[in-house]
């Protein structure tokens, strides 16, 4: 999915609500655009850009498409990260300009390397269900892997858990001794965490990570901490465990991974680590150069937006 925000960074004039949550911290998303979409955006923050090597997470919907285009994003470029799409409800069409072409549905991965460079498409298909509702993940490229092979990979069985009243689907690393097939390139996890009657029940954590834990449907309780649609609990290294309290029905998102230590300069749909890097692969785009063709959509691509040089050497 591509943003529609030059600086994916949190505005300076943005009133975010900022609470203590004993060893934790609870933040606000604030909301953004997405062709048509309106997203809760809960990553980046202008004082955390990054968790683990996750440095992006949108949630979009519940929301009714019935009878309307639904989502429709023309082709978009990435370079330096790998573009994690997933669905609570709903179904959606990716394409890419490696000539992947390929539905997801609830329950089910698409994981995009762009490396040196990619571009894709996503909209919803002519046939496609009346509600859309899932999170769109961005994974920051290590700096030994950021030129990597552009590569995509759709996971439609992918290993789960169990936790008291707790169903767990494991989509990215590991977590408590099961992985994910999906190649990533730093320790981490990516999981859904989802309630059943009476939810109730405590998750292993890796003490080496840092973690955030969010819900997309319903509410919950993570070590006593009440938690809704458009909140983000951070919970930094050291932990064991989380205990997580939930009413039937609801949904949570776990992102976690070992601090990945590096600056990350992100603009657009670009993860770089200089100026240099987004002026190149926003002139390539422009040029219709390095990222290739994405057949199969029918409309125009996108444009980049306007290029401020002298902003963007300043937040570098």
């Amino acid at each position: 999915m591509s943003t529609v925000d030059t600086d994916v960074e949190v505005p300076a004039d943005a009133a975010h609500a900022t609470a203590q949550a004993g060893d934790g911290e609870v933040t606000s998303a604030r909301l953004a655009r997405v062709g048509d979409i309106e997203v809760r955006r809960l990553l980046p923050l202008r004082r955390r850009r990054s968790v683990g090597a996750w440095c992006f997470v949108d949630h979009y919907g519940p929301m009714s498409v019935d009878g309307v285009a639904g989502m429709q994003v023309p082709p978009h470029p990435h370079i330096g990260r790998q573009t994690v799409t997933w669905l609570i409800e709903g179904s959606v069409l990716h394409r890419d300009s490696l000539g992947s072409e390929q539905m997801i549905r609830p329950g089910q991965l698409n994981l995009m390397t762009a490396g040196a460079g990619i571009a894709h498409s996503e909209e919803s298909p002519a046939d496609h269900d009346p509600s859309l509702h899932g999170v769109q993940l961005w994974l920051a490229l290590p700096d030994a892997h950021r030129q990597a092979a552009p590569d995509f990979g759709h996971y439609a069985d992918l290993p789960a858990l169990r936790f008291g009243g707790l169903g767990v689907t494991v989509f990215a690393g590991s977590l408590a001794g099961v992985t994910s097939p999906a190649r990533v390139y730093s320790p981490l996890v990516g999981a859904e965490i989802g309630a059943g009657a009476g939810a109730r029940g405590t998750v292993p954590l890796a003490p080496r990570f840092e973690h955030v834990i969010f819900v997309a449907c319903g509410t919950a309780a993570a070590d006593g901490t009440g938690l809704a649609p458009g909140s983000l609990l951070y919970v930094g290294t050291g932990r064991q465990a989380i205990t997580i309290d939930a009413r039937a029905g609801a949904r949570l998102f776990l992102l976690g991974g070992e601090p990945l230590g590096e600056t990350l300069l992100m603009w657009w749909n670009f993860v770089g680590r200089t100026p240099d890097d987004i002026v190149a692969a926003a002139r390539d785009w422009a040029r219709g150069s390095r990222f290739g063709e994405v057949k199969g959509y029918r409309g125009a691509r996108l444009a980049a937006p306007p290029l401020d040089t002298v902003r963007l050497a300043r937040k570098a």
